[in-house]
């Protein structure tokens, strides 16, 4: 087995993961993409029977990880889905299947193979927080339909992950926005001041990302 070079991930919409309706359909592979891991799978042994394993790492509170790596096919796990895409054996792991469908893998020049998922990561869990309540509904309303279509340009997102209560709203911050050495001005000055103005109830919000483990947030 022969891992990929490394992948930058475009996360575009905050959309929340679920699980594919129709898995003939849970990731597109465009002609360029297709193209390139051809290219790379016909340079290992037993090319014949080799398939493309995309497997997604979604730890709670942290950016996607994916791990692409050419598999024998007959060896894939017994709760492995197995598609054909345009003669490209795909493996995917029933885990995998909520945060990658609906995804694209896609490459350019520039950029190597890219992945564009509109799902986004399991918000981190921190005791003591309250997240399903109305005024988290309220919250996570305003985040989706004004916060993140703005930070959108910057290809970042914003999670909800909680309020304590009195006032203040825990959030991380992803895509192009993690690592970003303006994400806390960003933070402050559009986040805060959107659900401030928007949601009754918000005094301040709090980011609570681990940006030292952002890397290269601006790719575009």
């Amino acid at each position: 087995m022969s891992c990929l070079v490394a992948l930058l991930v475009d996360s575009l919409h905050n959309v929340s993961p679920l699980a594919p309706q129709n898995t003939d359909t849970i990731i597109e592979i465009t002609d360029e993409a297709l193209v390139q891991l051809k290219i790379l799978r016909d340079e290992e042994p037993e090319k014949e029977r080799l398939g493309l394993r995309l497997e997604v790492m979604a730890a709670p509170g942290e950016e996607f990880k994916y791990d692409l790596s050419f598999e024998i096919v007959t060896q894939a796990a017994f709760s492995d889905e197995v598609r054909t895409i345009n003669g490209l054996k795909v493996i995917i792991p029933l885990a995998s299947f909520e945060f990658i469908n609906g995804a694209t893998l896609d490459y350019s020049e520039r950029q190597g193979l890219i992945i564009r998922n509109p799902n986004k990561p399991p918000a981190a869990m921190i005791e003591g927080l309250v997240n399903d309540d109305e005024f988290s509904a309220a919250i996570e309303t305003v985040i989706s339909v004004d916060v993140n279509p703005a930070l959108a340009s910057h290809g970042g997102f914003v999670t909800f992950v909680g309020h304590d209560t009195e006032g203040v709203a825990y959030l991380t911050m992803g895509g192009g926005c993690h690592g970003c050495s303006m994400s806390k001005m960003t933070m402050l000055e559009g986040v805060q001041t959107t659900l401030v103005e928007q949601v009754p109830g918000v005094l301040k919000v709090r980011d609570i990302t681990d940006h030292a483990a952002g890397s290269n947030p601006y790719y575009k």
